[in-house]
């Protein structure tokens, strides 16, 4: 998904954002990840947002805390994105929609008064993400398509193939990397490939791998 503002290059970023710890939820560049904000301190984050660049850091905590924990250690690595689509509830939730825009890695999280966390980031090792279509030719889309069809097949999902069959190959690989089932460190490694084929080629092997391991109730994809 595209956005009005124009993120041309890292200079047009905050250099300190809100950040959204979340297990296991991904966000990618270009990739749309809806959120039911309900905790006070997440509402207060999402009302500064829009009252500021509408930037918020999605990134996931580290594994094995403590979920009581108000502030658990965090991944160095997260990805930012731009609330494109908001609404309220009538309950005091609000459904909103990140558009990632690059990814970050975190320089250190701030003193502040606020009730949610802030970090001052870099995206100096993620230009890339500000390309759209970046590595396309370089993915194994046939290779994407098989594995695909594998889980398609094994777990009766219904599945939408002329959309998949348009879907450009940057689309496809981070919507399937958002979508996968995996746990807090794959998703990780699905965040941290250094480029589009590398991701690809990690969400093959990992989708191959639990599939082998679950032959009899295979991983799906939702």
């Amino acid at each position: 998904m595209s956005v009005n503002w124009p993120y041309r290059d890292a200079s047009a970023l905050p250099t300190v954002v809100p950040v959204f710890p979340l297990t296991r939820a991904l966000l990618l560049p270009r990739g749309e990840l809806p959120l039911n904000i309900f905790e006070p301190r997440y509402i207060a984050m999402i009302d500064d947002a829009i009252a500021s660049e509408r930037i918020v850091g999605m990134i996931q905590p580290l594994p094995g805390q403590d979920e009581k924990d108000v502030a658990p250690p965090l991944f160095e690595i997260g990805c930012v994105g731009r609330i494109t689509r908001f609404s309220e509830t009538g309950d005091g939730r609000y459904l909103i929609s990140l558009t990632g825009v690059a990814r970050f890695r975190i320089e250190e999280e701030l003193d502040t008064p606020r009730s949610y966390r802030r970090c001052r980031v870099n995206y100096d090792e993620f230009h890339i993400d500000l390309q759209p279509g970046a590595g396309e030719d370089d993915v194994d889309r046939s290779g994407m398509i098989r594995m695909l069809r594998e889980f398609a097949e094994s777990s009766k999902l219904e599945v939408d193939w002329t959309s998949i069959d348009a879907a450009p190959n940057e689309a496809l690989v981070n919507a399937l990397a958002m979508m996968s089932p995996f746990g807090a460190d794959e998703k990780q490694a699905l965040l941290e490939a250094v480029d589009l084929k590398s991701r690809a080629e990690i969400l093959v092997a990992l989708a191959e791998l639990d599939l082998a391991q679950n032959s009899d109730d295979p991983p799906q994809f939702h």
